[in-house]
């Protein structure tokens, strides 16, 4: 991990809400449910609904903002499973 300081000045807009993808990952039967999340108060919340649906459900999840490049949508890795959980098994 490298930190640095920053000019704040270096973006050319910033967005108050964001629209999330939540993938959740079933080890037992090598599945996956996809959601998409918008009109959260932050990522917190999101990740406290991500915890408490894999708990209750006995899976993992990685949390994604959208992002878009180049007018084509894209997934940025928030928190949770890095990869592909199902490339060991």
């Amino acid at each position: 991990m490298r930190i640095r300081g920053i000019d704040p000045r270096d973006t050319s807009w910033e967005q108050d809400h964001a629209t999330y993808r939540v993938y959740f990952w079933d080890r037992s039967d090598r599945s996956a449910d996809e959601y998409e999340v918008s009109g959260a108060a932050g990522v917190e919340e999101v990740l406290a609904w991500a915890e408490e649906h894999a708990a209750e459900h006995g899976c993992t999840y990685t949390v994604h903002v959208t992002a878009w490049d180049d007018g084509r949508r894209g997934l940025i890795r928030v928190a949770g499973v890095l990869g592909d959980p199902f490339a060991d098994q």
